[in-house]
């Protein structure tokens, strides 16, 4: 099997820092695969740069094999690569509804009838736990249900490839319970990349485990490998002894 997502040499500079430094990565699909690594490690800039949000200074992006790295960001969208935000950029002044509606127009290619649009509205809002709160206004979410809005406004672009950045910061214990469900019926019919802090939330739904330091990949592996990495414990589990 090819790999959905292939990064080769990725390096992103700012002015004398060097925030990703050569990445080589691969993706494969339907995995579940966790991005880990202490603050400023180059997480954020990384999912920037294969969301097409940032440019990169050098190196190469390959989506379902074909080159992306010069794809604007709305390109990237097109082919189906949706991310999530680390800091929420819903509509505060729209509604739930109203903030789904508008990517979900975009996937409707045989007309934008009410009917089309509303279900597919629905289904987002309803896979995310948000159905009963469709008609309140965004910016009235609570911060963890906006993030949730987030990941349905994701959602209703139907991606192959869904990349969330911090998505259970701000959710309640019970939220999160329900979040790892929906992350893994989400991979039942698309690849996940995820940037995610809570180390028991990457430990359970992660297949893969890429954790990055100082730009690079420090280690790569299964949650049981990565947890016994000596390198990844004194870099970032804070457990070497």
């Amino acid at each position: 099997m090819m790999p959905l997502l292939t990064t080769k040499g990725l390096s992103r500079n700012f002015g004398g820092l060097r925030a990703v430094d050569g990445v080589e990565f691969a993706l494969m699909p339907g995995e579940i695969r966790a991005v880990i690594g202490p603050n400023g490690a180059g997480k954020t800039t990384f999912v920037s740069l294969v969301s097409g949000r940032i440019r990169p200074s050098s190196g190469m992006i390959v989506f379902d094999g074909a080159d992306i790295t010069s794809l604007p960001a709305y390109a990237r969208v097109r082919l189906g690569i949706a991310y999530t935000f680390q800091i929420t950029s819903v509509f505060a002044n729209l509604t739930a509804y109203d903030n789904v509606a508008l990517p979900v127009q975009r996937t409707l290619t045989g007309g934008r009838s009410k009917g089309a649009v509303h279900a597919g509205v629905m289904a987002a809002l309803e896979r995310t736990g948000l159905a009963d709160r469709a008609h309140m206004p965004a910016g009235q979410l609570s911060y963890g249900h906006q993030r949730l809005l987030e990941v349905a406004m994701g959602l209703a672009l139907k991606p192959r490839l869904l990349i969330l950045d911090e998505p259970t910061q701000g959710l309640a214990d019970s939220e999160i319970d329900n979040f790892i469900g929906l992350v893994r019926e989400i991979a039942t019919s698309a690849t996940v990349l995820l940037i995610e802090h809570n180390m028991p939330v990457v430990m359970q739904l992660a297949d893969r485990i890429t954790v990055f330091n100082a730009g690079k990949i420090l280690a790569e592996g299964t949650p049981e490998q990565v947890r016994a990495n000596a390198e990844v414990q004194d870099a970032y589990l804070g457990t070497a002894p």
